[in-house]
């Protein structure tokens, strides 16, 4: 599906008086909100409307179709006072006035939160922290522990000239980035005891079909780590972290390759994409750099076993999909619509400071055909 960009950006000449008489009446306006160096903004575009133009690439995204188990959408939880928020069904229930202790850890480019918190206590709160930056969370497994928010556009992204800043807050329909952002949030119980947190970026880019400029498609965009590290801070100071340590972690850039150490290209064939994928790293570093590329490219994990070092994912054959069945990202993460979907295991398995990655069936058989050629191949991506 498609949408021109001339029908939102066309002028014509009442539009243009409109723009005229808002500039001079935006002249008056404060200064404050035309000052601020704010890299994202999703409450901007919240406000104005009670839903998001969501890109017709997106509308058919797969959802949790499980019961709701007494779960609440995350317009209801941002109406309810702060005593009055469900909180998970644990064996003790334990009241969310403490923070406990929340620290930022990092392993290669791997980043992640650490709270002393058990996973029941952090879920209410995580559920806040996106209802306050603006989102919605669309979809979430307080079983497998995973939550992802809308589809937004960040408008903090547009150009912030004075005339934009002058007149955008009255008539920012006018205005688009033609990008959209999710995110994933993921939380595993740490072996040593607390949590982990993780949040992963999803993009999405308007692009031209043609040479005439007259129609536009929504394609997948690299994920973009910098989002992912200002999220972290600001979960971390929602969580009672510090001030300087939440900059620190926005400050933070990842780790640039220099051109000798920079990895081969992915394989775009798949008779080039190997059975498996092996790392020169320990098993710990391997699990969180496989999870966190299987959350980026959006995967349906049902479930996850550290011990045995499996990932539980559902994933239909895009090449089987017909042209009316749902869109690029339910074809290949799994919908329940369309390509039938199958089952498999993502394999990590470590021997000292050695890891390979291999795909199985749901019997626990090592698969290299096309299908699992192709989930290999995305977590080439990030696994080089």
């Amino acid at each position: 599906m498609t949408r021109s960009l001339s029908d939102t950006c066309a002028s014509t000449p009442v539009r243009l008086a409109c723009l005229v008489a808002v500039a001079s009446l935006a002249a008056c306006s404060s200064l404050d909100s035309m000052t601020t160096g704010d890299k994202v903004d999703y409450k901007t575009q919240a406000k104005q409307t009670s839903g998001l133009d969501v890109p017709p690439d997106l509308t058919q995204l797969p959802r949790d179709t499980r019961p709701a188990g007494g779960t609440v959408s995350a317009a209801q939880l941002a109406s309810q006072p702060t005593a009055q928020r469900p909180v998970a069904a644990t064996g003790n229930s334990v009241a969310l006035s403490k923070a406990g202790e929340v620290e930022f850890q990092r392993l290669g480019n791997s980043r992640w939160l650490h709270s002393s918190q058990s996973p029941e206590e952090l879920w209410p709160q995580l559920k806040a922290f996106w209802v306050e930056r603006g989102l919605q969370v669309e979809s979430e497994d307080a079983a497998v522990g995973v939550m992802e928010t809308n589809w937004a556009e960040n408008r903090a992204k547009l150009p912030q000239d004075f005339i934009r800043k002058a007149i955008g807050t009255m008539l920012d329909s006018v205005y688009s980035t033609g990008e959209r952002d999710m995110y994933r949030t993921r939380v595993e119980r740490n072996p040593n005891g607390g949590t982990d947190i993780y949040i992963a970026h999803r993009g999405m880019v308007e692009v031209y079909t043609n040479t005439q400029k007259d129609d536009t498609a929504w394609q997948p965009r690299p994920s973009d780590p910098e989002l992912e590290s200002i999220m972290l801070s600001r979960l971390l100071l929602k969580l009672g972290g510090k001030e300087d340590a939440a900059q620190a972690i926005a400050s933070k850039q990842p780790q640039a390759q220099s051109t000798d150490s920079r990895p081969a290209p992915v394989p775009r064939s798949l008779g080039d994409v190997p059975n498996s994928i092996a790392l020169n790293e320990g098993f710990d570093r391997a699990w969180r750099r496989v999870g966190q590329s299987l959350d980026r490219h959006g995967f349906t994990i049902e479930d996850r076993d550290r011990k045995q070092g499996l990932f539980f994912l559902r994933y239909a054959d895009p090449s089987q999909a017909g042209k009316d069945e749902p869109g690029f990202w339910s074809r290949l993460f799994g919908s329940d619509k369309g390509a039938t979907s199958v089952r498999y295991r993502v394999s990590v398995k470590s021997e000292g400071e050695r890891s390979t990655v291999v795909i199985l069936d749901d019997k626990g058989q090592q698969q290299t055909n096309d299908m699992a050629k192709r989930i290999l191949q995305l977590l080439l991506e990030d696994l080089r």
